[in-house]
């Protein structure tokens, strides 16, 4: 067990430059009062006309508004503490989601959409892993990486919570890019068996997805397709800058544009992909039958690395900061009576 310490804001250590700042300021300021003061005449005469003036308590008060500055904002940074526990091992193999983000993947002829469905699907696929690592690519007319492959299904969950059809700016549906890309998430140098899921219409226009699948099949990556959509097709819902729908989708004559499912370019993609397809529907969208074909893969072993929960440290240095101003309200720039009699911060 090793303790390990990081920093929940650690943006907040910038506001530490106001520091010197701070400094050259205060020195700015000792520098003008003393000016001002000798330009009223002797210093020796001035002094004695303020005997319950004294410079050193004014740089101790400065000193102590400077500390707590330090510490809140060590508090705002919110250093935190956990656990770590070092290779552990776990049989699991690496699959890699390919997620069609394309505007027809908007179209509602699967409830409540294409894209609500899979994302739906995914995270009950990810509710069934254990031990397996997961990645997610989403793709368009390009394909990105939205998260890379790991065991921390929470992560994956909230990266999947954050996808939507504006993720990708470009519109088309380039399968075979989603699948090359999927192919350089797994690490190269392990024998762990490997799957991709793809997940969308099948509507590709981009590449040619088949030989591309064939590829990646030929290094022992296993290539499983779901076919979001319904033989019948359905609009394409066009939304304004509230969020809400205006209509469907044109073509230029001004007809309504209906996206169809094409099954048989994802059959033929899982074939050369040594893996299956499965089409959805308004009941199931195949992720079970597709896990439970993972499944059937030999699981290798994974090193990983677990870390427990970070606990707030915030509270220590709030604290202090608290302390050091009350020490500051406390102390009076002025001389009192019983200070006056052990001659305190005097200077001789």
């Amino acid at each position: 067990m090793q303790t390990m310490i990081r920093f929940e804001n650690p943006a907040f250590f910038y506001a530490l430059i106001l520091i010197p700042v701070m400094i050259i300021l205060f020195w700015m300021m000792m520098h003008w009062r003393k000016k001002a003061l000798h330009s009223f005449g002797d210093w020796n005469v001035i002094g004695k006309l303020m005997p319950d003036k004294t410079n050193g308590r004014f740089v101790l008060k400065f000193i102590l508004i400077a500390l707590a500055y330090t510490f809140a904002v060590l508090a705002a940074v919110n250093p935190q503490i956990g656990s770590k526990i070092e290779n552990v091992q776990r049989k699991g193999i690496d699959v890699v989601v390919a997620l069609d983000v394309s505007n027809s993947m908007l179209a509602e002829d699967i409830k409540p959409s294409r894209l609500e469905a899979s994302k739906l699907a995914i995270s009950r696929l990810i509710e069934r892993l254990q031990g397996d690592r997961i990645g997610i690519i989403v793709f368009a007319g390009k394909a990105y990486t939205q998260l890379p492959i790991t065991t921390d299904y929470s992560a994956a969950r909230m990266f999947l919570s954050t996808i939507n059809t504006d993720i990708v700016p470009t519109q088309g549906t380039a399968i075979g890019e989603a699948i090359s890309m999927a192919e350089t998430a797994f690490k190269t140098d392990d024998d762990h068996n490997k799957a991709i899921i793809v997940i969308t219409d099948g509507e590709n226009h981009e590449d040619d997805a088949v030989n591309v699948a064939k590829a990646a099949a030929e290094k022992g990556i296993h290539i499983y397709t779901i076919g979001m959509g319904l033989a019948d097709g359905g609009p394409i819902p066009v939304y304004n800058s509230q969020g809400k729908q205006s209509g469907f989708k044109k073509d230029r004559q001004g007809n309504t544009v209906i996206t169809r499912l094409n099954e048989k370019m994802l059959a033929d993609i899982a074939e050369a992909g040594n893996g299956v397809y499965v089409r959805a529907n308004n009941t199931r969208a195949g992720v079970n039958m597709i896990f439970d074909e993972i499944n059937k893969l030999e699981k290798s072993e994974i090193e990983a690395r677990m870390f427990s929960d970070y606990e707030d440290r915030f509270q220590i240095f709030l604290v202090i900061a608290l302390v050091l101003l009350v020490f500051e309200v406390l102390i009076l720039e002025r001389k009192t009576g019983l200070q006056k009699k052990f001659k305190l911060f005097e200077t001789h």
